[in-house]
C-alpha cells in the first residue's frame, strides 16, 4: 500500500446492530488490495434503502441478519493505493461507485455488470457500506470529480446514476413526454435527468404539495395530485415509477401510449397486480432498474455543466455520531435529501 503521509490504522464506524438499533464501533482501516484505492470518506447521502434496512431489516430478498454498516452514496479523497495503482491518484477527490462485480460472468462480459450474480454492493447484506471514515474500492470505481462539484454533490452522483439509468431504460430522447410517480429524491433527480436527456414534457405525480413544488423547481414542466387528477388520458411516451406504490404503478401504466415504456424504480410492495390487458393491448415495454452501469462520467458532466443541480436538494446535514437522526429525517415535513458529513 502506498499512503499519503500518515494514514490512520483505526476508524470510527456507525453500525446497524438490529432493527432501529445503531452503535458506534472502532474498526481497523481497510488495506487496499492491488487494484484498489483507500478513500477517506467525506460525505454520504442517506438513501431510501438505508432507511428500509434500518426500519424493516430487509428489502425484498436482501435481509439484515448480522451487523451491517449502511450508506452507499459517497464522496471522499484517495489517501492510499494498492500495489497495482498509480500513486499519482493519491490526493484525488472522487465519487465512489459503490459496487464490486466479478468482471468474469456472462452478465459482466455483456456489459451488464449491475446484474452480476456475484456482486458485492455497499450496504447490501452482507457487504458493509460507508457510514465510516475510510473505505476501499477498485480504482476504476473511484471516479475523479472536478473542483466545481462539491463533496455533497459528488456523493449524490449515486442517486443521479439511478435517474440516468431510468432515463436510458425509458428510451427518453429529445421531445419525449414523461410521467414520473413520486416527488421524493429519486423522482426529483430523475426529472432532472429526463430534462437533460431532452424530454419536452415531464409530469411529476405526488399527493404532497411540498414535493410537487420541489419537482417544479427541479425539472418538472407540470405536476399533478394523483388523488385529484386522473392521468390515464396523458398517453405519455414513458412512465417511471419512483415511489413503489402499487396504485401509482397501475395508474402509470394506463397513462402510457401504445408501444410506450414503463420503468419500475421505486421500492415498495414486493408484488403488484399488473393490468395484463393494458400491457398486452398497448404492447407496453415494462422493465426495471437495478442500480446502474457506466453512469458516473455522464453524471459528473451533467452536474459540472449545470444541467443537473444536486446541492439544493440537501435539506438535512448530520455527523457520523448522528446517523440515527439522519435515517429518520424523512419523517420531517419538507425533508428531501439528508447528508452524513464524516469530515
Amino acid at each position: 500500500m502506498t499512503p499519503a503521509g500518515s494514514v490512520a490504522t483505526s476508524m470510527r464506524v456507525s453500525v446497524l446492530t438490529g432493527q432501529k438499533a445503531l452503535g458506534m464501533e472502532e474498526r481497523a482501516v481497510p488495506v487496499p488490495e492491488g487494484d484498489q484505492v483507500l478513500v477517506q470518506v467525506s460525505k454520504v447521502g442517506v438513501c431510501g434503502s438505508d432507511v428500509h434496512y434500518y426500519r424493516d431489516g430487509r428489502i425484498g430478498p436482501f435481509v439484515v441478519d448480522a451487523p451491517l454498516v449502511l450508506g452507499h452514496e459517497l464522496s471522499g479523497t484517495i489517501v492510499a493505493v494498492g500495489a497495482g495503482v498509480d500513486a499519482s491518484r493519491i490526493g484525488q477527490r472522487v465519487a465512489v461507485e459503490p459496487q464490486k462485480p466479478c468482471r468474469r460472468c456472462s452478465q459482466c462480459k455483456a456489459g451488464r455488470y449491475n446484474l452480476c450474480p456475484f456482486m458485492e454492493f455497499y450496504a447490501t447484506p452482507p457487504i458493509d457500506g460507508a457510514f465510516c471514515e475510510y473505505v476501499a474500492i477498485e480504482e476504476d470505481f473511484a471516479h475523479p470529480v472536478p473542483d466545481s462539484i462539491s463533496d455533497e454533490a459528488a456523493a449524490l452522483l449515486e442517486p443521479l446514476s439511478v435517474g440516468i439509468a431510468a432515463a436510458r431504460k425509458g428510451r427518453i430522447v429529445p421531445g419525449s413526454r414523461v410521467l414520473i410517480a413520486g416527488g421524493g429524491p429519486i423522482g426529483v433527480i430523475t426529472a432532472q435527468a429526463a430534462r437533460a436527456f431532452g424530454a419536452a414534457e415531464i409530469i411529476v405525480s405526488d399527493p404532497v404539495a411540498d414535493r410537487r413544488k420541489m419537482a417544479e423547481r427541479f425539472g418538472a414542466t407540470a405536476t399533478v395530485d394523483p388523488t385529484q387528477v386522473d392521468t390515464t388520458d396523458l398517453q405519455v411516451d414513458c412512465f417511471i415509477d419512483a415511489c413503489g406504490v402499487p396504485a401509482a404503478i397501475v395508474a402509470g401504466m394506463e397513462s402510457v401510449r401504445g408501444a410506450g415504456t414503463v420503468v419500475i424504480v421505486g421500492t415498495g410492495s414486493d408484488t403488484v397486480a399488473m393490468p395484463i390487458p393494458t400491457i398486452m393491448n398497448k404492447e407496453l415495454n415494462v422493465t426495471g432498474v437495478f442500480r446502474y452501469t457506466d453512469t458516473w462520467p455522464l453524471g459528473a458532466h451533467l452536474v459540472a455543466t449545470g444541467q443537473v443541480e444536486l446541492d439544493p436538494l440537501v435539506t438535512g446535514r448530520f455527523g457520523l455520531d448522528d446517523v440515527e437522526n439522519a435515517l429518520n429525517a424523512d419523517l420531517q415535513p419538507g425533508s428531501l435529501k439528508s447528508i452524513v458529513a464524516v469530515r
